[in-house]
């Protein structure tokens, strides 16, 4: 008899309410009388004596059965006027990270992240460059492999490594490519 999320619906919480109240506050004749009425058997899961007493004073105190809000601090994160903060200051600087965003807008690193993710829905990518090979290219490619194993020894072992840093700005540090062939 609960929905999806488990909790009790509004219909089981206003009728255990009401019965609890026409049967003089008696949990278990509300319990049994509960399952006698949605037609549960008596192993079904009905809600306990905390619970259904927590239902009669949120309905004493509020005129509801449902959960009462949290009486918290009120969440300021994210307003409108944050919301717009960070998306002027992301579109003002789109290269900004969100942690310097953040102190642009006086604001926690990770609200800022939840606002451009829930929010603006921007979401957190990293940038690849990656080159297309012509087949041109791809010939050259080959037969420069095909000639560094024609220079390697019958019984050598050949141990190459690829590893370039590419800046942003173009340049590309190749100084960690290394080809050695060991005889």
């Amino acid at each position: 008899m609960k929905n999806v999320l488990g909790n009790w619906t509004v219909k089981h919480r206003v009728f255990v309410v009401e019965a609890l109240i026409k049967n003089n506050g008696s949990v278990i004749v509300t319990q049994k009388y509960f399952c006698t009425h949605f037609g549960l058997d008596r192993h079904a899961p009905v809600s306990d004596r905390i619970t259904i007493l927590l239902w009669v004073a949120n309905f004493g105190a509020t005129g509801s059965a449902l959960k009462r809000k949290h009486p918290g601090r009120p969440r300021n994160a994210r307003t409108p006027e944050n919301i717009y903060g960070v998306g002027e200051s992301v579109l003002r600087s789109p290269k900004r990270s969100a942690v310097k965003n953040a102190s642009v807008v006086h604001s926690l690193d990770r609200n800022v992240r939840r606002i451009l993710q829930a929010d603006l829905k921007f979401h957190p990518y990293k940038m690849m460059v990656v080159q297309e090979l012509s087949k041109r290219v791809w010939e050259n490619c080959k037969s420069c492999c095909n000639d560094i194993l024609q220079n390697v020894p019958e019984n050598g072992v050949l141990i190459t490594s690829d590893e370039a840093h590419f800046n942003l700005c173009g340049t590309v540090n190749k100084q960690n490519v290394r080809h050695s062939a060991v005889p």
